[in-house]
């Protein structure tokens, strides 16, 4: 099943700015994320992000929070997006194919993604833009995840599937932005 930018929205998980310094692998998350959003913008797929008790863990990190407007902004308390009810009024919301990156791989990416699938979405999650404290925390939430029946994919999967065909004016400047 082929991740379509028409029928999908990019959510990003809680890379605040207390919790990305202890995420093993943080700055190659940071940078993937904030690539894979970019992508999206440029293909008008929304983008939406998600801040977990930001009194405790800050606002998302610069990189970011730069691209992501306070509108698709939702904040909670609940590991689960899903649970905590904040994406029903971000940019997307009611796309049936969601691509999910972020951090805690094995909290409240994992928990998000087994509610979307149980509410009937198409879940994404790419590998290359997900993190935890511990290396064996993110693996073993991958490999669960994928026995629930998450796509596990990467950022350069997903926009090449966004983008559907190469040759276009679009591929050319996505090619030439982004994929370096």
């Amino acid at each position: 099943m082929l991740i379509e930018a028409a029928r999908s929205m990019l959510l990003v998980s809680d890379l605040q700015a207390r919790l990305v310094p202890a995420l093993a692998d943080a700055r190659a998350t940071v940078d993937n994320a904030a690539w894979l959003i970019d992508v999206a913008r440029r293909l008008d797929v929304p983008v939406a992000a998600t801040e977990h008790y930001p009194q405790g863990l800050g606002p998302l990190v610069g990189e970011i929070r730069e691209r992501v407007p306070d509108t698709a902004i939702g904040t909670k308390n609940r590991f689960s997006a899903i649970a905590a009810g904040c994406l029903d009024d971000l940019p997307g919301h009611d796309r049936p194919q969601v691509v999910l990156i972020g951090a805690e791989a094995h909290v409240c990416v994992l928990q998000t993604a087994l509610d979307l699938l149980r509410a009937g979405r198409q879940v994404y999650v790419a590998a290359d833009c997900v993190a935890s404290r511990r290396a064996l925390d993110r693996d073993t939430a991958l490999a669960r995840m994928r026995d629930e029946g998450v796509r596990i994919v990467t950022r350069e999967m997903i926009a090449f599937e966004w983008l559907g065909e190469g040759g276009t004016e679009l591929f050319r400047a996505v090619c030439r932005d982004y994929l370096r």
